[in-house]
Formats: structure tokens, C-alpha cells, sequence
């Protein structure tokens, strides 16, 4: 599976955004990992080819902040998407 190219952190401003567009399905797939209380480490590792191991801070950053926006999205992103018909 192609992994999209990804910021280090995601937007944060209150509109969604192209990025967060085409990381709707990395949203969902951390956002289920953390449902199931999956190790972050293994999920930054498989949804953004990071290594934990040689760069802990960056990868606990990028998992971090692509959980609180993919949060964002459920809370009041959808929204948007909604209402252009994008879902």
C-alpha cells in the first residue's frame, strides 16, 4: 500500500483543508489503532514508514498531531465534508 506524503504535523485551523482531504483514510486508520489501543510505535511505523527507534521525538510528534486532527475531523471536520458532499 502507498502511503501518502505527510507533514509532520497536520493543519490545525479550523477549516479542512486539501491535506486533510487526502488523509482521510490515514485519520481512520489512527484513529481505529487507537481504539484498539494499538502501540503508537507500530502505528506511526506502518501508517508513516517512521522509525520510532531512531526518531522518537518526531514520531511520537507526527502520531500526536495526525490523532488530535483525525479527532478534530470526527468532531467537526466531517461538517465541512458534509456539506461540499465530499462524504
Amino acid at each position: 500500500m502507498t502511503r501518502p506524503a505527510f507533514n509532520d504535523e497536520p493543519p490545525s485551523g479550523n477549516s479542512v483543508t486539501a491535506y486533510d482531504e487526502g488523509h482521510l483514510v490515514t485519520y481512520l486508520r489512527i484513529l481505529d489503532a487507537a481504539a484498539e489501543h494499538a502501540d503508537w510505535r507500530e502505528v506511526v511505523q506502518l501508517l508513516f514508514g517512521l522509525d520510532p527507534q531512531r526518531e522518537p521525538d518526531r514520531s511520537k510528534k507526527v502520531y500526536d498531531s495526525h490523532l488530535a486532527r483525525a479527532r478534530w475531523m470526527t468532531e467537526c471536520g466531517y461538517r465541512e465534508l458534509v456539506s461540499k458532499g465530499g462524504l
